[in-house]
């Protein structure tokens, strides 16, 4: 048995038959191999595995040789993809250790051990390997026995580990909520002082963090609390720790978004992500804020449209898809309010002109979060329901909620010889108005009277 090998139960981690055949392969050929990463970690604290990798004594060149189904996933840092006979691709990494390191890159080299491997890992949890044949674990570290004392902690210094790589802070923030860990003293008041440094960090790896514990976690709130006492909030996302509040003491608007965020299921990250943004819009103005525009597009109050557009300006800095940036600043710029239950019909057929039929669901899906949270800061669960079904009748009801929807066009404007200009658009948000009061209204001959009627108003102004 290796040194720093524990034998735990002999069934304690299962493996999927194609890994044992990968790991059986290259050592029928001379090179030690072990299970490593999240997937041993994952089965020791006693969650579902997932994606298995595996680190090898192998170099690339050889794991190529050995295996005839290969993609060299990321042949220059020794990883080899191979493939089973069922077509799932398992990563295979050459050991390696550390030569050089910048904070945000390392330089490595292929090592000869596994300890040298796992020597160069950020935390002791994710410092074990498994050999599904002999069914032995190694863990010179002790990272089973901290997951058991639900302690995370760095592989050695934690200054030096931060300072390898400060996305280890984001990690560490990521590992403490997911699993329920508490952060070692000394590991946490080095991430602390490693927090101003996470701006050399690029923003898509930020990016990928912060979305990895929207859609990895089923309860989110405690990475996302921990982003905010650490100090990692403020560097990362200056715009939502003036929402949330100062490393002492949050507000109670962050604690109540925070609720909002665990009631949406994990299934939807960016609606999650729409929540957590959803109260960027109540900070005071700031010099660094645009002006508003004239045409709010579907915010309804200047509040929501200072959101929509920090929401924008904050997706955009951490280089979010146009697609991703557009959908969440408009639901931030629509807001989680749903129409009161004694709004008049007309009212509800203007709050669908304002958000947009398509972003009804998750507007509601919000909204129903918003209702199971106990601080009363959102509306019961009978309005919303309430509010549900009012929708769905005026949305089955075919009303139109556009100018496209409307039975007089721009076309229709010329015909009745009305000289083409922008009076077009004021024309036509007009008659759309007048439809939303009275849907029955929606016939040409209705709208083409009222059309002349304001035009002639134009004319004359």
């Amino acid at each position: 048995m290796s040194a720093g090998a524990i034998p735990p139960p002999p069934d304690s981690i299962p493996v999927p038959e194609a890994v044992r055949w990968v790991v059986r392969t290259l050592e029928e050929a001379g090179y030690e191999t072990w299970t490593v990463g999240g997937a041993v970690r994952d089965a020791l604290a006693g969650r579902p595995s997932g994606d298995w990798d595996l680190a090898t004594r192998a170099p690339p060149e050889e794991v190529r040789r050995i295996f005839r189904r290969t993609v060299p996933v990321g042949i220059e840092h020794g990883t080899v993809g191979v493939l089973a006979r069922d077509g799932t691709m398992y990563e295979v990494t050459t050991f390696r250790r550390d030569v050089e390191t910048t904070g945000r890159h390392a330089v490595v080299a292929f090592a000869e051990t596994l300890l040298e491997d796992l020597e160069r890992r950020d935390f002791t949890v994710n410092a074990v390997a498994w050999h599904p044949l002999r069914k032995e674990l190694f863990d010179p570290h002790r990272g089973a026995e901290d997951l058991r004392r639900r302690v995370l902690r760095t592989v050695g210094d934690p200054s030096e580990r931060f300072a390898e790589d400060y996305l280890r802070v984001l990690r560490a923030l990521r590992f403490a909520g997911r699993y329920e860990l508490d952060i070692d003293p000394e590991t946490w008041s080095a991430l602390k002082a490693a927090t101003p440094h996470l701006g050399v960090l690029s923003p898509e790896r930020v990016r990928e963090e912060l979305w990895k514990v929207l859609e990895g976690d089923a309860s989110p709130a405690r990475a996302l609390e921990l982003y905010r006492v650490s100090g990692a909030l403020r560097e990362v996302a200056p715009e939502l720790s003036a929402v949330a509040g100062g490393e002492e003491v949050g507000t109670p608007a962050w604690r109540s978004t925070l609720s909002v965020v665990e009631r949406i299921s994990q299934r939807r990250p960016a609606l999650r992500l729409t929540a957590l943004l959803g109260d960027l819009g109540a900070p005071p103005i700031r010099e660094e804020d645009p002006p508003l525009p004239h045409d709010p597009g579907p915010a309804g109050s200047p509040r929501r449209l200072r959101g929509m557009m920090r929401s924008a300006a904050l997706l955009t800095r951490l280089r979010h898809s146009n697609a991703t940036i557009a959908r969440i600043s408009a639901l931030v710029g629509a807001g989680p309010d749903l129409p009161r239950l004694d709004a008049a019909d007309s009212d509800v057929r203007r709050w669908l002109a304002r958000v947009g039929p398509g972003r009804v669901p998750d507007l509601v899906r919000w909204a129903a979060a918003r209702s199971r949270v106990e601080d009363g800061s959102g509306p019961s669960p009978t309005e919303v329901a309430g509010a549900v079904r009012r929708l769905r009748g005026e949305l089955a009801s075919g009303v139109a909620l556009d100018v496209g929807s409307l039975a007089l066009s721009g076309r229709d404007l010329i015909r009745m010889g009305l000289k083409p200009g922008p009076h077009f658009g004021t024309i036509l948000d007009a008659l759309l108005e007048r439809v939303l009061e009275e849907p029955e209204a929606n016939v040409k001959d209705r709208l083409e009277p009222w059309a002349l009627e304001l035009a002639r108003e134009s004319e004359g102004g």
